[in-house]
């Protein structure tokens, strides 16, 4: 009779035998025949029920261990520049192994995200449980899709969070990768989806409570419909792309071309450099990276940029535009690489107006790779080993170009609302660990007024050439928005001129009555909500915000595809090669405004979100904490207040604002108090009591415990919010029963 082995006994077997794990090859190994392997099955099934084996096609392994063949995917490399992967096949209750890719020259390049099929090495003693040698590289166009995991008896079920998906997908028992019950997962399609039943799908990441930091940006990429994963054949000719040579290109190379940038920034679209004149003018160079010769119109990379329309941003992530190839390698502006460039050379007199621009297409070489921080720091006195060198010949003039750009901008009176930035500071695992308010130095004003230069010198000249282009449009407020900014103002006791052509002069003469007073906030809150949201169209309409006629976006390709529109546009009109407008370029311009003004708006929303959910996580711990803010914003069922720690925007009910009824005035936006004539408006400090945070929508609500530092009246909860009872009269009631008396005698026939 044919010995059946003890389940522990086939499990040392496969551990040992990690390359013989089919059933035939199990029988063999114990001698198991006939009718016996019916038994062998039947254990094999319990085994794989219970977690012990995990079934893999016709052979099985243990749930603890890897096979020595398998799908991982990049994670990233350390501080020493080793490449780290983690595999997609685990199925174990402990840690997810570390695996250290082992790369031979003849391997492509891999980044974080990449899959790959390797064979892996057990390793002990080391940091990594396994290495792992490249077999080949795997598409990863599959779709992907993000929700929560519902375990069933066998395998389960991702149910999708985005608002308009319906329908949920099915996981295999071979497919759930470890995942538990009501985690967050990022999952991808299995297989191609039949025409009957749900589809299938194999989960690749496990993102943990759905509730927790790191899974927040996640949620809002997927809520909010942004694409976050290239196709393979975007990627495909990303990584195709070659350095441009120089050909017919003006040599910039020799010219100390310097990118300044945030001290995190991972690309660089954009280089200056000043030369000063004898009479006090100077000469402003900016180049910017050349996307246009790596994404050709009609290419796999231009309908996905396209589609995108720009990259967006979030504390701990960024969803960009180009792939890495590009917008990390190839169109960035790194330093001592030579790189392609469209380069405006713009000479200013010494009171800053522009005599005279020219574009060319060139290669550059980055001097030097600053950050905001280092070069102001040089200019006020503490240059460091890499500034010092650069001080006198080249950041200084660079300083003394945007002195006389700043005297021309007073004269032209662009909006001066200067509102304070937050920066979410995050730790490791993805917790807020601070809220700060981002410093404003001269070396970022310098940089933007540069930029601004450069975009209006691209406009005129597309103008002047006749050629079809984007420009950024922002229209003057509407009459309705400034009549309820002058309502906001007189109520301030200030002034904002009627009965002529509004010019942003007006505004800045209204922001500084109130400057330094206690109304500064609420007319800069009013008047910021007065204005019109900027959008892109081949219509001329001005830039009324930037008091410029012409406006277009020119300085910023890898993460805006408006530039890389009026890129082409330049090229075109310049008669510089053929990657210029295509012929579909100019008949869509309209269209194409029109996608990449909605895609902008869906990343502002997308950001903001975030934004909230990180802010309501950081403070979900102080409930019932009281914190100082001021009113700012009104509406019929509550009250919002922006806190002065955070920035983070908390609501307060009508139910729980104060102990009466509140009658809401949209002209002037106020609420006043039915008994005791409180009128409460925008820009008021308040103190709040933070009654409730909920990380999952970013939600934040509390009560005014004082308001102008007066304490805010409070009564029972049933008597707030609701419109003060009038006394009725005895004819009234006398009237109104005789009438119920008739009804009813009426409805008895």
């Amino acid at each position: 009779m044919t010995r059946i082995p003890l389940k522990s006994e086939i499990l040392d077997w496969i551990a040992e035998n990690p390359s013989k794990t089919a059933k035939r090859d199990i029988a063999k190994a114990f001698g198991i025949k006939g009718a016996a392997r019916i038994d062998l099955k039947r254990m094999l099934k319990e085994l794989e029920q219970d977690g012990k084996l995990t079934k893999r096609r016709s052979s099985y392994r243990d749930a603890e261990t890897l096979p020595p063949v398998s799908v991982v995917q990049v994670t990233g490399a350390d501080a020493d520049g080793d490449l780290y992967a983690r595999p997609l096949e685990w199925q174990g209750e402990g840690a997810e192994p570390r695996i250290l890719l082992q790369l031979r020259q003849a391997d492509p390049a891999l980044g974080e995200g990449d899959r790959i099929l390797a064979r892996l090495t057990e390793v002990k003693g080391e940091d990594h449980s396994h290495t792992a040698r490249m077999i080949r590289r795997i598409a990863s166009g599959a779709q992907r899709i993000l929700g929560i995991y519902r375990a069933g008896s066998e395998g389960g079920r991702v149910v999708p969070i985005d608002k308009g998906a319906n329908k949920e997908w099915i996981v295999p028992a071979g497919a759930v990768g470890g995942a538990k019950d009501g985690e967050l997962v990022e999952a991808e399609q299995a297989g191609p989806k039949g025409r009957m039943g749900l589809p299938k799908a194999r989960i690749v990441t496990r993102l943990g409570d759905p509730g927790q930091p790191k899974a927040v940006s996640l949620i809002a990429i997927h809520q909010h419909g942004i694409p976050d994963h290239f196709p393979d054949d975007v990627v495909a000719e990303a990584e195709a792309a070659k350095p441009a040579p120089l050909g017919k290109r003006r040599d910039l190379r020799e010219m100390p071309l310097l990118t300044i940038d945030p001290w995190d920034a991972r690309d660089h679209d954009d280089a200056c450099h000043v030369q000063p004149h004898n009479d006090g003018g100077f000469t402003i160079w900016v180049a910017i990276a050349d996307v246009a010769h790596y994404v050709t119109p009609g290419s796999e990379l231009d309908h996905e940029a396209r589609k995108r329309g720009n990259s967006t941003y979030f504390p701990d992530r960024v969803v960009p535009m180009l792939p890495d190839a590009l917008s990390g390698d190839l169109c960035s502006l790194h330093e001592g690489v030579d790189r392609a460039c469209l380069a405006v050379e713009m000479r200013i007199d010494a009171e800053g107006n522009k005599v005279s621009h020219a574009f060319h297409r060139g290669l550059m070489r980055s001097a030097a790779s600053l950050n905001y921080e280092e070069v102001q720091a040089a200019i006020d006195g503490q240059p460091n080993d890499k500034t010092a060198p650069l001080l006198d010949d080249v950041l200084k003039p660079l300083y003394g170009a945007y002195a006389a750009l700043k005297s021309a901008r007073e004269r032209r009176q662009p909006l001066e609302l200067d509102l304070p930035e937050r920066q979410i500071v995050l730790s490791e695992d993805g917790r807020v660990t601070s809220v700060n308010y981002k410093d404003r130095l001269d070396a970022h004003r310098l940089i933007e007024e540069f930029m601004v230069l450069a975009n209006v010198a691209a406009a005129e000249t597309l103008i002047a050439k006749k050629s079809p282009l984007l420009f950024r449009v922002h229209e003057e407020p509407s009459p309705a928005k400034l009549d309820a900014l002058r309502e906001v103002a007189k109520a301030s006791g200030l002034t904002l001129a009627k009965g002529q052509v509004l010019k942003t002069e007006h505004l800045n003469r209204l922001l500084a009555q109130a400057s330094g007073t206690d109304d500064s906030e609420l007319i800069s809150l009013s008047t910021l909500r007065s204005m019109t949201q900027a959008y892109y169209s081949p219509e001329n309409f001005g830039h009324f915000g930037l008091a410029l006629r012409s406006y277009a976006h020119f300085t910023s390709p890898i993460r805006r595809y408006a530039d890389l529109i009026v890129h082409r546009a330049l090229i075109t009109a310049h008669g510089w090669g053929k990657d210029g407008l295509s012929d579909w370029d100019i008949e869509n311009l309209d269209a194409t405004g029109k996608q990449i003004s909605d895609t902008e708006r869906r990343s502002m929303t997308a950001e903001r979100d975030t934004t909230d959910r990180y802010l309501s996580a950081f403070l979900s711990d102080r409930i019932g904490a009281e914190m100082p803010g001021r009113i700012s914003g009104i509406a019929r069922f509550g009250v919002f207040v922006k806190l002065d720690e955070t920035g983070a925007d908390a609501m307060v009910p009508m139910r729980d604002l104060g102990a009466e009824y509140f009658h809401y005035d949209q002209d002037s936006q106020t609420l006043m108090g039915s008994d005791s004539g409180l009128v409460i408006g925008l820009g008021q400090r308040v103190t709040l009591k933070l009654t409730e945070a909920a990380p999952v929508t970013g939600g934040l609500l509390g009560e005014i415990v004082d308001i102008d530092g007066k304490t805010m009246p409070r009564g029972p909860a049933k008597s707030r919010g609701k419109p003060p009872r009038r006394k009725m009269s005895a004819h009234k009631k006398k009237t109104d029963k005789t009438k119920r008396k008739v009804e009813r005698k009426r409805k008895a026939k």
